[in-house]
């Protein structure tokens, strides 16, 4: 984790309220409310956080019957469903509040290329889905979901690529292009999510090139950077100055990030410079810099702010007011993950700004790993699930639960 100082800036705080759990979990009935507090207490041991991908995928290997359990359990908290169709209560109960879904096909680790054309058609009918559904403004694809991690690592390493793997890249390249062209065909923007340092600078090279051929009215493409790197700031002025010059919209996600542990790691391993910020005030410092350099572009930069810090999210709203903007300006998104942060995302919409939630799914036995490192980010996140804990034990009081 990062270190933590005392002495975090404050940003200047509006009339906005984070702590109406009433607006926060209109939408979860006692039944869900009460699956929550089980799920956030037990996630709140790291000891189950620890054990459980283990015990887990021994029990599935074997064949025991606990994919219902699961399903029941920590799925139905983090994930939509296993299909797009089984999201759709999902995304129905969330525009009800108004916030609207990012389908995420969040398949993880594969190596085959059949799997690779897989989940590009996937991809294309998650924006088959969103097309004419104002519940659905966003789409999400990883690279890696298509292309093997390997092969981006030779590249970013600047290794020499076989005869069979040049034609592999373009491959990739080629269902890149697919998923694009398909979301500026259907004027749904996607978001390409960032990854691990060793292939980033070839999903960002990419990214940028499909961003100059499809972001020339309107953002479609988005390019995502996570500020934990103490480089990402920079990345970001740098790439708008890219598209000021060649007179492109600029696709901005901008998140902290989800590989701190495995980037920290990693480059004692090998003896290179940690690509991470020194501690949590310089990457939260870097955030909300990123936030204000995006919101005084507003005219050529697209922002997608994801992030479950109530400071920043207080400082994009404090930002739209102090600038006029509208809180639905269609270039400023807020976003969260679903199962999480209810109290940010319900009561930004209910002040009427444009909030989205990732809605995962999948098969139960393929998204588990997506699963299990939410659990492991979110116990390594101080206080963050003595929040959710807290704001959940609130609500139950009030209903008289």
């Amino acid at each position: 984790m990062f270190a933590e100082p005392t002495d975090v800036p404050q940003p200047e705080r509006g009339n906005l309220s984070f702590e109406n759990t009433e607006i926060a979990f209109k939408h979860a009935s006692n039944a869900d409310l009460k699956r929550a507090y089980w799920l956030f207490t037990a996630i709140n041991n790291n000891f189950l956080v620890k054990i459980g991908p283990g015990m887990t995928n021994f029990a599935m290997n074997i064949g025991l019957p606990i994919k219902g359990i699961i399903k029941a359990t920590i799925f139905k908290q983090f994930c939509g469903g296993e299909t797009i169709a089984e999201c759709n209560d999902t995304i129905k109960n969330l525009y009800s509040g108004g916030v609207g879904t990012i389908l995420d096909y969040s398949v993880e680790g594969e190596e085959d290329e059949k799997v690779f054309d897989h989940t590009r058609d996937e991809i294309i009918r998650t924006i088959e889905r969103a097309t004419g559904d104002p519940a659905i403004p966003i789409t999400v694809f990883k690279v890696t979901g298509v292309g093997r991690f390997g092969l981006l690592e030779k590249l970013d390493a600047g290794t020499a690529l076989t005869q069979a793997e040049e034609e592999e890249w373009q491959k990739v390249q080629n269902r890149v292009q697919a998923i694009c062209q398909k979301a500026h065909q259907a004027g749904i923007p996607v978001m390409i999510d960032a990854e691990e340092t060793w292939i980033q600078k070839t999903i960002d090279k990419l990214t940028l090139n499909v961003m100059r051929r499809y972001n020339r009215d309107k953002a479609i493409i988005f390019n995502t950077y996570q500020i934990y790197r103490h480089d990402k700031l920079a990345s970001l002025k740098t790439d708008f100055d890219i598209a000021r010059t060649e007179e492109f919209m600029l696709g901005v996600k901008i998140v902290r990030g989800a590989y701190m542990e495995k980037e920290r790691r990693r480059a004692a391993e090998m003896g290179y410079p940690s690509p991470i910020q020194p501690d949590k005030l310089s990457a939260d410092r870097d955030y909300n810099d990123a936030l204000r350099f995006c919101i005084e572009h507003i005219d050529r930069i697209a922002l997608v702010a994801g992030t479950h810090n109530e400071d920043s999210c207080r400082l994009l709203a404090d930002l739209l007011n102090q600038l006029h903007i509208p809180h639905n300006h269609p270039h400023v998104y807020f976003s969260q993950l679903l199962g999480m942060s209810d109290n940010l995302s319900f009561n930004l919409a209910n002040a009427g700004y444009n909030v989205v939630k990732y809605v995962p799914y999948g098969p139960v036995k393929a998204v588990m790993p997506y699963l299990f490192r939410r659990a492991q980010e979110n116990t390594a996140i101080a206080g963050q699930m003595s929040r959710e804990l807290g704001l959940i034990i609130k609500e139950k009081k009030r209903r008289g639960m």
